[in-house]
Order: structure tokens, then sequence, then C-alpha cells
């Protein structure tokens, strides 16, 4: 993280945020005095080295804004007189976004999946002993402490202690129904062979007095930290989740044998280890982009040493380009790369 400032009628300050950094290089592509760098992806990706994914030369940036603005992820930010210049209404802006909506279960899938840990979840259950109903009693003058209970017990609800450490222990052995767990399924007393098990499971019986169970939570999709990647909008299974890509277009791979420009696939996976989304895999040897979970940052273009991945973007979410030498600038995003 770095952050650099200039003061004159106003206060500018450009501000890197490197949690939020996917090493696209969109902000090195639009900078209009080469003033910012690109760092070694793989290796820093790889975790060899430490450092930030770009690096600015303070001396020639001239606080334009122009990075801040390319940026789909909001890693720099420009601020004038302590304003960011994303909030200011003479400024392009990214329509890109993700979201829950009121549909979701709280199945809590899309916390597992997604790949940059952007996905806050909680989960509240309804106790389950208010569920069901019923009466257990074991008769310990009747228990041999087999086990049997126990290890058959499908909600672990029964603990037994029937390994003597001694003679005296011997005479204490115990077992215990755990009421917060047992459901009164009755399969302790059909195992038991010694009937020392009564139970009775009145659940069904009182089912009109027990409450219908109800599951909140909360969903939290960080956007601090969030790439728009859509694993979790693919995974959902009610459509509770929208999310708005900040580029559309195509990836491909173009291989030229003749000049051994080919994928080198498992021996390299430059690719995979820098792209954000988790949207490459390989294949066959070979590198398969997902193009369901690609955001078209670009990044892996960037890293492949064999320069055959082709990215081309055909339309993006920036709006509000109001500058006519900014809006020729900013479609050069739309070339390919």
């Amino acid at each position: 993280m770095f952050s650099i400032e200039r003061s004159g009628e106003e206060h500018r300050k450009l501000a890197y945020n490197s949690n939020k950094c996917v090493g696209c290089g969109i902000c090195t592509d639009v900078c209009p005095t080469s003033s910012l760098r690109l760092g070694p992806l793989v290796p820093i990706a790889r975790g060899l080295i430490e450092m930030d994914l770009i690096s600015v030369n303070q001396d020639s940036c001239v606080f334009c804004g122009l990075c801040s603005v390319a940026c789909p992820f909001d890693s720099l930010s420009l601020s004038i007189n302590g304003e960011e210049i994303k909030n200011m209404d003479n400024y392009p802006k990214w329509e890109t976004e993700s979201k829950v909506d009121d549909d979701c279960m709280y199945c809590g899938r899309c916390n597992e999946i997604c790949p940059r840990d952007s996905i806050l979840f909680e989960r509240h259950l309804p106790n389950p002993a208010d569920l069901v109903r019923g009466e257990i009693e074991i008769n310990k003058e009747k228990c041999i402490y087999c086990s049997f209970c126990a290890d058959m017990c499908p909600a672990g609800a029964i603990n037994i202690k029937n390994i003597p450490t001694s003679s005296v222990d011997v005479l204490n052995n115990s077992i215990e129904v755990d009421l917060s767990k047992c459901i009164f399924c009755g399969v302790c007393k059909r195992v038991c062979p010694e009937d020392a098990i009564k139970q009775i499971c009145s659940t069904c019986m009182l089912r009109e007095e027990i409450e219908v169970p109800e599951i909140s939570g909360e969903t939290i999709i960080l956007e601090d930290s969030c790439v728009n990647c859509s694993w979790c909008s693919e995974i959902c299974p009610v459509d509770a989740i929208t999310v708005t890509k900040p580029f559309e277009g195509k990836l491909e791979l173009v291989e030229n044998e003749a000049d051994d420009k080919i994928c080198k696939g498992d021996s390299c996976h430059a690719c995979q280890d820098v792209c954000p989304c988790n949207a490459v895999t390989i294949v066959d040897g070979r590198s398969v982009t997902n193009l369901d979970f690609c955001n078209l940052c670009g990044a892996c273009v960037t890293a492949c040493p064999q320069n055959i991945r082709v990215l081309t973007r055909t339309g993006m979410k920036l709006t509000n380009i109001n500058s006519e030498s900014w809006n020729e600038i900013l479609n050069q995003l739309l070339a390919g790369k």
C-alpha cells in the first residue's frame, strides 16, 4: 500500500490499496505519463516476493485521476481536497455490483466458493430440541453398558462410560441422554438387548403445538475485495445474487506451434496463479478459462510468458465519461490485449 500527495491550489492525494489490486495492469495501460509500473505478477502471486503489484513514480505523476477512474476494483483512489473523485458528479463511474437480495436462504454456498473471501455469512438455526417432543428413560439396574445404544444413536445423544481403569471404575459406569440432541427415534430402545430403555415420541401427536422452524441470517458481499467474478451468483441455488461484471468480451488462446508459442500447461500455470477469479484450470496439459467466472481483467494475459492469451473486450460498464480526451484513452480498454 502507498499514497502520494501534491499540494497547490488543490490538495490531491493518490492512494493505493494492495488488498483490492488484482494486477490486471489497466492502470498502467491508461496512465498518460507512464508513471505507474506493474511488478512481477507471477512471483508475487506465488508468494516468492513480498511487494506491491504496482508502483508509482511520484516525480512524473500529474495526479490526473485516470488510473483511479479506470480501475474496476477501486484499488487506486484519487481525492481532491479530501473528497474522492469517484463521489464527484463530473467523473466517470463503474456500474458494477454484486448484491444479495431478500430471497437468500442462508445456505452458505457462496461463502464457501468465493475465491477472494469477500462474503460474510451468518446463519441462525432454531434449537433442534424445540422441534421434537418425547420422553426417554434408562433403567440403570438393567443396563449392562454394552454401548449398543450409544453406537447406534443417529443423533449422538447418548453418552456412556464403560471402560474401567481400576476395580473402582467398574462400579462407576454411567449412561446419560443429552435431551438437547435426542430426537426420540427409538433406535436405542430397539437395539437394547436388556430392554433397559423406555422411549416415547410425541412429536407427531403434538405437531400443532410445535412452532414452524425459522432460519435467519445475513449474507454480505464486501465491496473492498469483491472482483465481480460471479462464482457466488452461479452457485446460488435460489438466484438470490446479482453480479454485474466490468467488461464484456472474450478471452482466447492463440497458439503457433511453428514458433513454439503453445500453452505449457502444468509446467507453467502462470495464468492460473495470477487469476483473481479462480477461473483458470489446467485440463489435459492446457490452460482453460471458464468465462462464466472470468471478469476479463487481463491479469492472465500480462502474466503469460508465451504471449498466447488474447483478450478482446467489446463493452464496459464505465459511464459518465465527459472528457473527449479521457473518452479516447479509456476506450482503449476495449481494444485487444
